[in-house]
């Protein structure tokens, strides 16, 4: 078996291994080198470092609807071509090229979150099981048929980082088993019931602010969500809890545990119901959350406890 590989960030990288204990690569192709990084050096993305150290040859396109690289593809007479967060979506004439098309390992329960962003939206709209897709690419965004999907449960407190590494591996597993099977014509193409379908749009940095006039099990949800891009994030009150602390800075939360009971007198969202050398717990729509590790802008993460300890919160307080 012949195979050509799409993708660019870590995500992908195990399932290009998995392609390549089971068909010969042929050749792999990703996004082109960003700057990165303060100085802003051109660096190249994991899955190309990650060929080139296994001996395939890489190939980065800026433009993929010239005709000239849905040509190069149908030179490269494979079989298959399986494509992993690449990060563009492929025009029909790049779809046609590998003998059976293109297949893609999607991470959700397709139709459940189409889209840029599956891992995070799952978490953020609290759902309780997730999985890897295997889907065979049409010209539209993650509406092919369905050929093959493996489950998994998100943890409570699991955040899309920690399932985004465990999804990765599931990737790769059901790359290692189901790629050899498509092409031996082992698995049934089931179209998608487009009417269940759901979005999981690309992220941007504001997304990550808290509503603390929601539910505590969805601010939780979205803290874990957000971890880690954008990050989820509050403002530290005004007037701040000292003169020497900058009113309203940015306070990026890094986990969250929810907590049982209630507060006995009338409360507002987003207010610091307990804040001693313990914990930090705040008041939400409903519920009460406990802020477990936070960040000031330009300063190390830390604990709640430690938090209050430096004076950078106190009872009272109302963040947001």
């Amino acid at each position: 078996m012949r195979a050509l590989f799409f993708g660019t960030p870590d995500f992908a990288v195990p399932s290009l291994g998995a392609l390549a204990e089971v068909a010969t690569v042929v050749g792999v192709v990703c996004q082109p080198d960003r700057p990165a990084s303060r100085g802003l050096k051109l660096t190249p993305p994991p899955v190309k470092e990650r060929a080139l150290a296994m001996g395939i040859p890489v190939v980065q396109p800026t433009k993929l609807r010239t005709g000239e690289f849905a040509e190069w593809v149908r030179a490269q007479d494979v079989d298959v071509a399986l494509v992993i967060a690449y990060g563009r979506i492929l025009p029909q004439d790049v779809l046609d090229g590998p003998r059976l098309g293109c297949v893609n390992v999607h991470a959700s329960i397709l139709p459940k979150y189409r889209g840029a962003a599956p891992i995070t939206w799952a978490i953020v709209r609290g759902e309780t099981e997730t999985g890897i897709t295997l889907m065979k690419m049409d010209a539209g965004m993650d509406t092919g048929d369905v050929l093959e999907i493996t489950r998994t449960l998100i943890g409570e407190d699991e955040t899309a980082g920690e399932l985004g590494a465990r999804l990765s591996e599931l990737g790769a597993h059901s790359v290692r088993d189901g790629i050899p099977r498509f092409v031996r014509g082992e698995l049934t193409q089931r179209p998608q019931d487009s009417t269940q379908a759901s979005l999981a749009p690309l992220l941007e940095k504001q997304m990550g602010q808290i509503d603390w006039t929601q539910p505590a099990t969805q601010i939780h949800d979205h803290v874990r969500g957000m971890n880690p891009w954008p990050m989820a994030f509050s403002f530290r009150p005004t007037p701040a809890p000292t003169p020497t602390l900058t009113p309203n800075a940015r306070v990026i939360v890094h986990r969250t545990k929810k907590v049982a009971g209630t507060v006995s007198r009338a409360v507002k969202p987003g207010e610091v119901v307990i804040a001693d050398k313990s914990r930090v717990v705040v008041a939400c729509g409903e519920g009460l959350i406990e802020l477990v590790r936070v960040q000031l802008e330009g300063k190390k993460a830390v604990t709640g406890a430690e938090w209050f300890l430096g004076r950078g919160v106190r009872e009272g307080d109302v963040l947001g």
